[in-house]
């Protein structure tokens, strides 16, 4: 192993502010003097205290509830008392353990909407231990999904969500999925393939509001009857799934119809292969 000298060290080094699942918050103090606690500890001065919570104030959007205490709070309010806190120190990484699981879905919204903008705002690398598939799939760009102390897999968050590969990922996608994943033992499969060949078909970005699908069939003898689809998105990125019934002309074409497909970029599974 390569010995490191001391300022190398140093450049590793990363600082981190972390939000708890249960806020954490000194109740015989603050607001503020929640969020000035790791300031004073830091060594800062008095007056740069006060300007940094005032700023953080405004961040989180609590400037009207300074010299309230934790008990006068409501669960979402204490959250945003506890990220102001993580941020006071200027940290390289906000670390969220389970910082959701304690909310309403309603303030979980918010919270989830805050992050994203302390992310955009102060370019902060964000990192969020969860069970719940939806906050990853609302402000995640990564994914990585651990069991018994191992990650099984890792990957681009839309990637892992639309093909997942390992069984623990698969049971937990399928907390949110807002689509069947069909396979060759679905009764949706079954009932298409009697006539033809069922496909799925995965549109991402601005494809998923295009007619693709049409306009590779109708210069063809193939027919296509949707059988299942949906279309959503995972942050801002939108993506759509069809299940699909090819049907008519000769398997040839049949064939051509998804190579096509698969030339203009879209993912193409056939499902009774």
């Amino acid at each position: 192993m390569t010995k490191l000298d001391s300022r190398q060290l140093q450049t590793k080094r990363r600082k981190i502010g972390m939000i708890f699942q249960h806020f954490n918050l000194l109740s015989s103090s603050t607001v503020a003097e929640n969020i000035a606690f790791p300031l004073k500890l830091a060594g800062m001065g008095q007056a740069a205290i006060q300007a940094r919570i005032k700023e953080l104030l405004d961040l989180v959007g609590l400037q009207e509830h300074a010299h309230k205490y934790p008990s006068q709070l409501s669960g979402g309010q204490k959250q945003r008392v506890g990220i102001a806190r993580a941020l006071a120190n200027h940290p390289d990484i906000l670390l969220c353990d389970e910082a959701t699981s304690a909310l309403d879905p309603q303030t979980t919204n918010a919270i989830l909407a805050l992050l994203l903008d302390i992310n955009r705002k102060l370019g902060i690398t964000i990192l969020l231990i969860t069970h719940e598939m939806q906050v990853i799939r609302a402000i995640c760009d990564r994914v990585a999904v651990m069991e018994k102390g191992l990650i099984v897999e890792t990957g681009k968050v839309l990637d892992v969500f639309l093909k997942p590969q390992h069984a623990v990922t698969k049971e937990f996608v399928g907390q949110v999925s807002d689509f069947a994943q069909s396979s060759d033992r679905d009764p949706i499969v079954k009932q298409g393939e009697k006539q033809g060949t069922v496909i799925r078909i995965t549109y991402i970005g601005a494809k998923t509001y295009e007619p693709i699908l049409f306009e590779t069939v109708k210069s063809t003898n193939v027919s296509f009857a949707i059988l299942q689809g949906t279309i959503s998105s995972m942050k801002s990125v939108p993506y759509g799934q069809l299940v699909a019934q090819l049907t008519g002309g000769h398997q040839e074409e049949i064939d051509s119809v998804i190579a096509k497909l698969e030339q203009e970029g879209i993912d193409v599974e056939v499902l009774n292969a």
